[in-house]
């Protein structure tokens, strides 16, 4: 398949002539309106600093059902104890920067350069990207953060700094999903940590089907934290 080059103009495009590997193009910026045009393509942005931008849809696709997410015994024995206390929307540029600085084993660096966190932080603001924190004596010590398009979510990064903190947002993040009836939570490419808690491969052309159902959807800047339950009893 061609590698498409992007210009001033927002277009993309079809995700279905991507590579093997997922790359569908390179170039272009990071405006606002580009990364949601992108989103509601099915294509996110992913790429070291300083490379060219470059623009993936990969095929399979990473997805959770929230319906199928999965809970171990142990991760409800953590749940119970109430270690953590989870707030949504209340700390991005928090979660960000976390996701930004944390040592990940077997990477060298990060993909999320300055410029991402500022895009995404006007994104943040505008309504589509959302923030879960976790905090532990009131320090955040994991989160994670996506955006929303309809009753689909995109999952765009996490953060741990103590043990299981991450997967407590998570899933507190998922059963608020499930009750406010979304369908699909993107997790991109695969990691044995989300697989851990439901996600699977998904053809992309049934991904796309999701995306396709949601990318009309308006964008409601809401603050998660007023419609969402952070208590984790109802988790057990």
């Amino acid at each position: 398949m061609p590698l498409f080059e992007l210009n001033k103009q927002f277009i993309f495009p079809s995700p279905n002539l991507a590579t093997k590997s997922g790359l569908l193009a390179i170039g272009g910026g990071l405006e606002p309106e580009r990364i949601l045009k992108a989103y509601q393509m099915g294509i996110f942005p992913w790429f070291n600093p300083g490379e060219v931008p470059q623009w993936w849809s990969p095929d399979p696709r990473f997805v959770l059902f929230p319906t199928s997410l999965k809970i171990s015994k142990s991760m409800k024995q953590v749940l119970r104890k109430k270690q953590f206390k989870v707030t949504f929307d209340q700390d991005f540029l928090g979660v960000i920067k976390g996701c930004q600085k944390i040592f990940r084993p077997g990477q060298f660096g990060t993909w999320i350069s300055n410029e991402i966190v500022g895009a995404y932080n006007i994104l943040h603001q505008m309504g589509f990207v959302h923030s879960v924190e976790v905090w532990e004596n009131e320090k955040l010590v994991g989160g994670l953060y996506g955006g929303v398009l309809g009753k689909c979510f995109f999952g765009e990064s996490m953060f741990s700094k103590v043990s299981n903190a991450s997967k407590v947002g998570f899933i507190t993040l998922v059963k608020n999903l499930m009750a406010q009836q979304f369908e699909l939570i993107d997790c991109q490419i695969h990691s044995a940590h989300l697989e851990s808690l439901g996600a699977e491969m998904l053809d992309r052309k049934y991904f796309l089907t999701y995306v396709e159902n949601n990318q009309n959807q308006p964008i409601k800047k809401e603050n998660w934290n007023q419609i969402f339950k952070s208590d984790s009893s109802f988790l057990s």
